[in-house]
């Protein structure tokens, strides 16, 4: 089992900077394929950043290169989503996701087992 909790979210301006971050709990972090995930209304949920357990390998989606920067730190069991030059296509509720049985980062929503209750991100125009 692992327990998942999102914090960070909030209302920011188009253009601004924001950091989600996700304790973890219930596993060994180390070892816990991490994954954040997000949900704008009326949408199916989407990839956004995964990062691998070993070696810290990283993967984004199209839309967040070069804007959202994925990282965790083991000692603290939290993994982290640092967003710059948000856009209000960025609202969404985010998720974060842990895969414990894999090595490597995928996109795939049904490759993670544990998801947590979601922080909303707004950004306005």
């Amino acid at each position: 089992q692992v327990q998942l909790v999102e914090s960070g979210g909030g209302l920011v301006q188009a253009g601004g900077p924001l950091r989600l971050s996700c304790a973890a709990s219930g596993r060994t972090f180390s070892r816990v394929v991490m994954g954040w995930f997000r949900q704008a209304p009326g949408k199916e949920r989407e990839f956004v950043a995964a990062i691998s357990s070993i070696g810290g390998g990283t993967r984004y989606a199209d839309s967040v290169k070069g804007r959202f920067t994925i990282s965790r730190d083991n000692a603290k069991n939290t993994v982290y989503l640092q967003m710059i030059s948000l856009k209000p296509e960025d609202t969404a509720v985010y998720y974060c996701a842990a895969d414990p049985t894999r090595w490597s980062t995928s996109a795939a929503e049904d490759r993670y087992d544990y998801w947590g209750q979601g922080t909303q991100v707004t950004v306005s125009s």
